[in-house]
């Protein structure tokens, strides 16, 4: 699949967004043959098994300009930088343990020329700012992944939705969202927006800072 197939969900994307779209083949079968941040398997499905899948994000909200946020846990990138060539004025800070994965970050977004990225190996709390949001993509179990991000919100929400997180994840969550202990939790079907056969039981999590 190619990047039409992003652009057949997103048609009113600019010529430069399209062309930041475009890029990513090239560039992930190219630092994924050097540090594999993509299964081998998978990357003649980027754009649907990542880029997409990370723009589901997207259907649930539309950052806004004066919005930051934190993808913990990007790996290779996602969802942070199909996020950040969707939205140019949202500023975005890409975080992973491993180095490795943060150098391609950061080679991506360079070739690109993402100006509203930032990238750092780090751990949750190493990271000193405070966001209106945090992204990611079933890095661990809510239960777990919560308390790191506990502390890390701005306190006043501009955003139709309460600052939060919005997490990617597949699966029967019935039991992980219980677990969790986590209130207001939104669990969104990601084909209610994408028909594609691959988006059958994964789901957008969204929750507020509780």
């Amino acid at each position: 699949m190619t990047s039409e197939l992003i652009f057949h969900y997103y048609p009113n994307l600019s010529e430069k967004q399209k062309q930041q779209f475009r890029q990513l083949e090239e560039l992930y079968v190219h630092w994924n043959a050097q540090i594999n941040v993509i299964s081998r398997k998978d990357m003649e499905k980027l754009y649907l098994h990542h880029v997409l899948h990370s723009l589901a994000i997207a259907q649930v909200i539309s950052f806004l300009p004066t919005e930051k946020i934190l993808d913990l846990g990007t790996g290779g990138g996602f969802p942070g930088i199909p996020l950040a060539i969707l939205f140019p004025e949202t500023r975005f800070h890409l975080v992973d343990s491993i180095g490795k994965k943060i150098k391609v970050v950061k080679e991506v977004s360079k070739a690109i020329g993402l100006e509203n990225l930032e990238a750092s190996q780090a751990r949750a709390e190493q990271i000193p700012d405070k966001f209106d949001f945090i992204v990611s993509r079933a890095v661990t179990q809510l239960k777990d992944f919560y308390p790191w991000v506990r502390a890390k919100f701005n306190k006043e929400s501009k955003n139709v939705l309460p600052n939060g997180v919005l997490y990617l994840k597949g699966g029967d969550l019935d039991e992980e969202l219980k677990a969790s202990g986590l209130k207001h939790i939104i669990q969104v079907p990601i084909q209610d927006y994408f028909s594609e056969d691959f988006f059958e039981t994964k789901y957008v999590i969204y929750f507020p800072e509780q």
